[in-house]
């Protein structure tokens, strides 16, 4: 019996590495090795790309060159930037309970080390109260912690009102972008952003790879932590990961090209999905469904475990964003802030389409999962 092909809905997790990213990579690998930091001809030929590299994705977002730090990801660029805020004189920061456990796991890091951190809540539907913002950030106040749009939901914070805020009371603003940079436009300069982390893997590049965006006009110095032979500005020592860097910049200079004709393609899968799984009786959208990433659909299905719907979904990949062991399943932190209950976030289910999902899987992916949520809801009253 031949294996089904994957039908390939958990693109917020990871993506697919695009083909024109792979080719761009492989003379990386094989006749371009040299070290970015020789001083002899295939040394400096390597460096070239690099800097070109830095110019794509710099591109992508309205940076310079000189604001782009390579990082093996948006976990390591979320940390240098939180942690290298640790020799600061003020002693607050602020972020969000649904931010990712990059940000939370940081932050709370920084409390052992002497720091207050104020972690918002959100409405129902994800949204940071903007007036409560006003209300916590003082002169005493360091950095905010923002998410461009939420990986689990895809809502979208109101960056521009957000970055208003904190220019008047001199608050840095750190934004993880990490499931919005390479899908919209991004201008880092018009938002007033002073710290934006990514990843490639997000956007069809590499795993392993992402940048830090630091802003020249922050004028802060962040203290490296990682430290070395003093590459990057002495910001982040250790040998360029360059294969991945050059796969950085291509998929930057393909999203920029592409991004526009990616969302209208997109989007109108992503509300056809969604139109066919609001089927279910009692289904519902988590989070507001107005301000978010034209890619993500968050659902709850009640009385339908997501853990059992996603291995009986087999090749069908979606998520639900829970944090699961062998032993036990823990309720999305994020959705549980959201003021879901227990049942209803472990009933819920992230999909997340990509630049290579097709109408057909959309309509097998439909039909599959309302067949099984119908079965699991009816072995469910029967108990």
């Amino acid at each position: 019996m031949p294996q089904q092909k994957i039908i390939y809905l958990d693109n917020n997790a990871t993506t697919p590495v695009d083909d024109r990213v792979l080719n761009t990579m492989l003379p990386y690998f094989t006749d371009f090795y040299a070290n970015s930091t020789g001083t002899h001809l295939a040394g400096l030929t390597v460096k070239e790309a690099v800097e070109n590299a830095a110019w794509q994705t710099a591109d992508l977002i309205n940076a310079d060159a000189d604001e782009i730090i390579f990082t093996s990801g948006a976990t390591e660029g979320i940390n240098l930037a939180i942690k290298g805020l640790a020799n600061q004189d003020r002693k607050h920061i602020v972020t969000i309970q649904t931010e990712h456990k990059a940000v939370l796991e940081t932050c709370r890091f920084m409390q052992s080390i002497g720091f207050e951190v104020t972690y918002l809540p959100t409405a129902s539907d994800g949204l940071l109260d903007i007036q409560l913002l006003k209300e916590i950030t003082t002169d005493k106040t360091l950095v905010f912690i923002g998410m461009f749009s939420n990986n689990e939901t895809g809502v979208m914070q109101n960056i521009s009102e957000i970055s208003k805020i904190l220019k008047t009371r001199n608050v840095l603003f750190m934004c993880d972008a990490t499931q919005a940079v390479g899908k919209i436009p991004i201008d880092v300069k018009a938002l007033g952003i002073d710290f934006l982390a990514m990843s490639a893997h997000k956007f069809y590049g590499p795993k392993g790879v992402g940048a830090l965006y630091i802003s020249a006009k922050a004028k802060i110095k962040l203290s490296p932590q990682i430290l070395g032979g003093g590459q990057q500005r002495k910001l982040r020592s250790g040998t360029l990961n360059v294969p991945g860097i050059i796969g950085l910049g291509k998929a930057a200079e393909i999203a920029l090209k592409e991004q526009q004709e990616d969302q209208k393609r997109i989007e109108v899968l992503r509300n056809k999905l969604e139109k066919g799984l609001l089927q279910f009786k009692g289904s519902f959208v988590n989070g507001n469904t107005e301000n978010r990433i034209y890619n993500t659909s968050n659902i709850c299905f009640p009385s339908v475990n997501s853990e059992q719907m996603i291995l009986a979904l087999g090749n069908i990949s979606v998520s639900n964003g829970a944090s699961c062991s062998a032993v036990t399943s823990k309720p999305s932190h994020v959705l549980k802030a959201m003021g879901l209950s227990d049942e209803d976030a472990l009933s819920s289910i992230r999909f997340s389409l990509g630049r290579f999902t097709t109408s057909k899987e959309i309509d097998i992916a439909v039909e599959r999962v309302l067949s099984l949520a119908k079965e699991f809801a009816t072995k469910t009253q029967r108990h």
